[in-house]
């Protein structure tokens, strides 16, 4: 394999894309796709006329996006700007498709890459950030899912935890991203519950109900971002939260805790404190020692260990951060608000500096800007 050959290649082909009518950021994507394909393909096979090739393979996986893409607008036409509580309406076969992707022949993680791709619409930037990966992995990833169900018959479909996890990453990047799929998620999990008698089923939907009931109060009329001490609650969605907080009550009477059922405890926590001041942050932090027994994930401890700087104060915040690797997105965040608290403004500065180059979107990264820029400011006075 010529990776130098691939390398020159790549901006020729990427230019013809845009010159056939691909906008930029979707060239890019067909491109790393048809690299992907190159290198499994090549050692075996060199084409005759590689920059053919790879154009030809690039436009298709284009082709391919937009398709896709243009069934998901369709289907976000169907839903209204905010989730309607109650019953879902008619239903079409968005749910099914979640299913058949997930089919038994992948492995979780590649049966969620592929639907986020192909069904969700999500392109493979927004994926691997959601799994915490290099693009590069995650395309290499998706490419091997598809080529595994190329062959094989969709008569077996995926089971419900597949599809959970599936739509918890749509609803967090419509939520939190640049794609607005957040409503959607919600009108299929609602879907799901009705269909399905499951407590993580309910577990999820209330963790979306009790999200996007904050929602309109996460950013300012400037687009900069709202922490959520500060978030004026007095505009949160309260018919949202009372939805919410009766399904989850539901699910856990049934004594099947799972990792939802646990993750939306903790947001109506959140959501049932008048003030920021009187959150319980006690029993965030059991709650969070529950999902650490459920899911052992770095994630979660990192979160978790926010917590406990604000139920047992910061240093105790601290001992629990120097446990976790500083390599976790956020770390370096967290480490600076917990520092903030302790009174060490000079390493606190220095965190949110390095954090904010490490963030992964621009609001985010101006927030954190604001507050080095903050502590810098109170240091000089």
């Amino acid at each position: 394999m010529n990776e130098a050959l691939l390398r020159s290649l790549t901006p020729n082909v990427l230019t013809i894309l845009v010159r056939r009518g691909a906008d930029f950021a979707a060239a890019e994507d067909a491109v790393q796709d048809a690299l992907v394909e190159a290198v499994r393909v090549w050692p075996d096979a060199p084409p005759r006329d590689p920059k053919g090739w790879l154009v030809t393979v690039a436009w298709r996986r284009f082709l391919d996006a937009t398709r896709a893409d243009a069934a998901r607008r369709r289907r976000e036409d169907l839903v209204q700007e905010e989730p309607a509580p109650g019953p879902a309406p008619s239903v079409d076969d968005t749910l099914q498709l979640y299913f058949l992707c997930a089919h038994p022949s992948l492995t979780p993680s590649s049966a969620v890459a592929l639907t986020l791709r192909a069904v969700g619409g999500l392109t493979t930037r927004q994926i691997a950030r959601a799994y915490l990966v290099p693009e590069a992995t995650m395309a290499q990833r998706i490419s091997r899912a598809k080529r595994t169900v190329s062959g094989v018959r969709f008569d077996q479909p995926g089971d419900v935890a597949t599809v959970l996890r599936v739509l918890y990453l749509v609803f967090n990047e419509g939520y939190s991203g640049d794609v607005d799929l957040a409503a959607e998620a919600i009108r299929l999990t609602r879907q799901l519950a009705a269909a399905i008698d499951h407590p993580e089923v309910a577990g999820l939907l209330a963790l979306m109900l009790l999200h996007h009931a904050r929602r309109a109060t996460r950013t300012a009329p400037d687009g900069s971002l709202v922490p959520l001490a500060e978030q004026d609650r007095g505009r949160w969605d309260t018919e949202s939260i009372a939805e919410g907080v009766g399904i989850l009550q539901a699910a856990l009477a049934r004594d099947r805790l799972g990792e939802f059922q646990a993750q939306a405890a903790i947001a109506a926590l959140h959501a049932d404190a008048p003030t920021a001041e009187e959150t319980d942050w006690v029993q965030i932090v059991e709650w969070y020692d529950e999902l650490v027994r459920l899911t052992d994930s770095p994630v979660v401890r990192l979160n978790r260990a926010v917590a406990v700087g604000e139920a047992d104060g910061p240093r105790a915040g601290l001992a629990a951060l120097a446990a976790l690797d500083d390599s976790l997105p956020r770390h370096a965040a967290v480490a600076a608000y917990l520092h903030e608290r302790d009174g060490d403004l000079a390493t606190a500065a220095r965190l949110y500096a390095e954090a904010a180059q490490k963030a992964p979107d621009l609001a985010e990264r101006d927030y954190l800007m604001r507050q080095a820029a903050r502590l810098n400011a109170r240091r000089r006075r």
